[in-house]
C-alpha cells in the first residue's frame, strides 16, 4: 500500500487518471518492503513541488495526450527535468513513456495505428536493452541479436522522435518507438505494470471507437474475446520481465 503523504518515502508515483493506478509496480514495491508515494491528478491531488526527497520516480499512462495542455502533465515534465538533474532514475509506462520523450526534447504525435491487446516487440540486443530486458535478451527471438516479448499495450500516440542521447531498446510492427534508454531512465510505450484487474476495467470500457479499431486495424487492435484469451496466457511472463525492468530500475537508485 502507498505511504501516506505526511510520512516520508523513497518513490514518487504520478498517477494521472483513477482508473490508470500503479498495478503491479505498486505490488512489486510492496513485496520488496518499499515505501512509496502516489498522487493522482484526476483524484485533484497536486504533485509534489519537488523530488529532491526521493531516491525514484515513476510516471503512470492515461488516456491523454501528451500533448494536452493539462496543468498537471507539465508539471510531470517539469518534475522529470529535475529527477534528472538530480540523478533520480524514472520508468515511465505508456503516457509517461511520452511525457518523458517531452520533457527530454523528443516529440510525440498520433500514431499511423494503434495498438491495442498483447502484441509482440522486439529488443535491440544492444547492452541498454540487455541490462533493462535481461541477459537473456539478445539470445531470445529469432537468433538474429533480438529478443522477443509479447506485451500489453492499449495507445493511440507515440513518441515517434526521441530525445537528443536516447537509445532505442524495443521496436514493434504498428510502433517503431516501443523503448528508449535515457541516462538512468526507462521510457516504455507498453503496459508493463499491467494486471488483471486492469485488463478487466479497460475491457468493460473501451471505449466508442473500440469496435471500429478492431475492424479496421485487425493486426494491431484485439478484440475483447482475443485480449481476454491471451491474458490468460501472457500475464505470468509480463510479471516476470516487470520484475527484471524493475529491479533494473532498482539498481540505479541513487542512496
Amino acid at each position: 500500500m502507498p505511504t501516506p503523504h505526511d510520512q516520508p518515502a523513497d518513490v514518487l508515483v504520478l498517477q494521472h487518471l483513477r482508473d490508470d493506478g500503479p498495478g503491479y509496480l505498486g505490488q512489486w514495491l510492496d513485496a520488496k518492503g518499499i515505501r512509496w508515494h502516489v498522487f493522482c491528478a484526476d483524484a485533484g491531488e497536486a504533485y509534489p513541488a519537488s523530488v529532491s526527497a526521493y531516491k525514484a520516480m515513476a510516471v503512470l499512462g492515461g488516456e491523454w495526450s501528451a500533448n494536452d495542455e493539462r496543468p498537471s502533465l507539465r508539471h510531470a515534465e517539469v518534475l522529470m527535468r529535475e529527477a534528472d538533474a538530480l540523478g533520480v532514475p524514472i520508468v515511465g509506462h505508456c503516457l509517461g513513456g511520452q511525457l518523458m520523450a517531452r520533457a527530454f526534447g523528443g516529440k510525440v504525435e498520433r500514431a499511423a495505428q494503434p495498438e491495442i491487446g498483447w502484441m509482440p516487440l522486439q529488443t535491440t540486443g544492444s547492452a541498454a536493452a540487455r541490462y533493462w530486458f535481461g541477459e537473456d535478451a539478445a539470445a531470445a527471438g529469432s537468433g538474429n541479436g533480438t529478443g522477443a516479448h509479447t506485451l500489453y499495450q492499449w495507445h493511440r500516440d507515440s513518441f515517434v522522435t526521441l530525445p537528443p542521447g536516447a537509445e532505442l531498446i524495443a521496436s514493434s510492427a504498428a510502433c517503431a518507438h516501443q523503448a528508449f534508454a535515457i541516462g538512468p531512465h526507462l521510457g516504455m510505450q507498453f503496459h508493463i505494470e499491467i494486471t488483471a484487474e486492469k485488463i478487466g476495467l479497460w475491457m468493460a470500457e473501451p471505449g466508442a471507437s473500440f469496435s471500429r479499431h478492431v475492424e479496421r486495424w485487425p493486426n494491431s487492435v484485439q478484440s475483447l474475446d482475443a485480449m481476454a484469451a491471451a491474458s490468460e496466457v501472457r500475464l505470468a511472463d509480463s510479471h516476470a520481465l516487470a520484475d527484471q525492468l524493475y529491479g533494473a530500475w532498482r539498481g540505479r537508485w541513487r542512496g
